[in-house]
């Protein structure tokens, strides 16, 4: 399968996580970062097996203490260039802890991939 370029800027992409813990949805540059941080290639769709989230989420909570606090989430967007506020890549991260956190207590698998928009991005002018 081809993996998702989180350099393609044209539109912002979603990565839907899912589990029988609970689902969330992230944009796509930071949470290619995390998947990164946790271990994982960045490629989508991926999925971690039960057996296997302690470690990743050990190793995400490690990479994570390693990051400056005031360190932005990657892209432009996260980084406050449109005038939005700074978001760290520790605050886009904490959603994804939590239910790392709850998939390591029902022991159940982690799988994500690209959320597809419901209705497709405007042309640009």
């Amino acid at each position: 399968m081809q993996g998702i370029d989180p350099s393609n800027t044209e539109t912002a992409m979603l990565i839907e996580f899912r589990s029988d813990a609970g689902d969330m949805t992230m944009f796509g540059e930071p949470g290619v970062a995390l998947l990164k941080m946790m271990g994982q290639s960045g490629e989508l769709p991926g999925a971690i097996l039960a057996k296997d989230i302690p470690a990743a989420l050990e190793r995400l909570e490690r990479a994570l203490a390693a990051t400056p606090p005031g360190a932005p989430a990657q892209s432009a967007r996260a980084s406050g260039a449109d005038g939005e506020p700074r978001i760290s890549i520790r605050q886009r991260a904490w959603p994804l802890i939590e239910l790392l956190r709850r998939c390591v207590k029902k022991n159940c698998d982690l799988l994500w991939g690209e959320k597809r928009p419901l209705v497709p991005p405007k042309p640009s002018r």
